[in-house]
């Protein structure tokens, strides 16, 4: 009998487990070890933010889900990960052994490494769904008396798509509440470029995301880094492709959301050959890591290189479809293993993203993420708006059906389909 076990129970971890329940033997165990019973999805936290979900809306028991599956749910938390011992230190005290074990615990968000940053200080955040909670309850109280806002991503940020949409998102809601002409808007980004996005652009999204900015009278800064934040201000430098810096401006705001810098959890962190120096999982073209083969990382956890280097450090988003691909390779090699076959399945790692503008939006497809691609397309209209809504309402559905299939790329072929059709009337 094998024990595997999914540490971590977000989008990695959910889709790992649905997947790889049907590849173990009747004698085997699965457990899946996250914080709490309820996921929720990520990518509508901006629209919680806006007041336009709830998170019930969002949000599923897994536990009640996985027991359906037979898979046993542990919602106390992983303490620590030893992987010489080939076991868990629960937050509870206990321990639990594993045969295999699947690390999907996504990013630790790194609020502490800037002075004043995050929604326990004087910027919100859309990570979590708490988070949003919070950052639509902030802003309610600031659209009864308005003033600047300054929306973003700081040095170290490995997903920088939900900043730009929550950004267009606020726009749309304060045209609908007629007072955008109250409210000057920054959009403030470590990325080199706008629409660089962690991967040297997609497409044409540097030109596409410039004209969405200008059209919104949204002001951006680029090169940023954060050096402290206070009150109604916040303290940038900007620096010159030389590493230099450039300037410093005082930006003023009444509202404001910036996406912390990620690193790994601290689970996980500081284990040698297992992380990175930033606590990220290291794990070759299997999915699997070269000093503890008996461990897997998906997600935004897993340790990927830059596209290439930036004055102010920028990391490497992961995107459903990529993870969809990690987790899909993940449950066939252990699959395989516990057959005593090889592990030889390979995650394709493209990129492609839905970004929500509220009445539009942007999307891309890379493949592969990282430049020179293959397929290098980025296209914006109303389209990717309802095409969003839609995969919302569809991939809610499944999770909460415990149904395991291929959601990303299923949905986007249908999206591609969509966007064709458009273009042809």
């Amino acid at each position: 009998m094998a024990e595997v076990v999914v540490l971590g129970a977000g989008l990695g971890g959910t889709l790992a487990a649905y997947e790889i329940a049907p590849v173990i033997g009747p004698s085997d165990r699965l457990i899946v070890v996250g914080q709490g019973s309820r996921y929720h999805f990520v990518p509508s936290n901006p629209w919680v933010a806006a007041g336009w979900r709830d998170r019930d809306e969002i949000e599923v028991d897994l536990a009640q889900v996985m027991a359906k599956k037979r898979i046993e749910y542990m919602p106390q938390g992983c303490k620590r990960v030893h992987p010489a011992d080939n076991r868990l230190e629960l937050n509870d005290g206990r321990s639990l052994p594993y045969d295999y074990l699947v690390i999907a615990t996504g990013p630790d968000l790194a609020f502490d490494e800037i002075e004043g940053l995050g929604p326990n200080r004087f910027t919100q955040s859309i990570c979590h769904v708490d988070h949003a909670e919070k950052a639509n309850a902030a802003f309610e109280e600031f659209a009864k008396a308005t003033g600047p806002i300054v929306v973003g991503a700081v040095q170290g940020a490995s997903c920088f798509g939900p900043a730009y949409e929550f950004a267009f998102i606020l726009d749309t809601e304060l045209r609908k509440r007629k007072i955008r002409d109250k409210v000057p808007m920054t959009f403030v980004t470590s990325e080199p470029y706008i629409g660089h996005l962690g991967l040297d652009g997609v497409g044409d999204t540097k030109n596409l995301l410039e004209s969405e900015l200008r059209q919104r009278h949204i002001k951006w800064i680029t090169n940023a880094k954060i050096q402290r934040v206070e009150a109604g201000k916040m303290t940038v430098d900007e620096v010159g492709d030389d590493g230099a810096v450039k300037r410093t401006v005082a930006l003023p705001f009444a509202y404001s959301m910036m996406l912390p810098g990620f690193r790994g959890v601290e689970a996980v962190r500081g284990i040698e050959g297992l992380t990175n120096p930033r606590g990220f999982v290291i794990v070759d073209k299997k999915q699997r890591n070269p000093k503890y083969p008996n461990i897997f990382g998906v997600g935004v956890c897993v340790a990927i290189a830059p596209a290439g280097s930036t004055p102010v450090p920028v990391g490497v988003p992961k995107t459903g479809f990529m993870i969809e691909s990690m987790v899909t390779a993940t449950a066939r090699n252990i699959g395989a293993l516990l057959r005593g076959k090889e592990a030889n399945a390979e995650a394709t790692w493209n990129a492609v993203c839905l970004a929500d503008f509220g009445d539009g939006g942007v999307a891309f497809v890379a493949e592969p993420q990282i430049p020179p691609r293959n397929v290098n397309w980025a296209a914006r209209g109303k389209w990717v708006h309802f095409a969003k809504v839609a995969f919302e309402k569809y991939f809610l559905h499944k999770i909460r059906r415990g149904e395991s299939e291929p959601f990303y790329e299923r949905w986007f072929m249908e999206i591609l389909g969509i966007h064709r059709l458009t273009k042809t009337r």
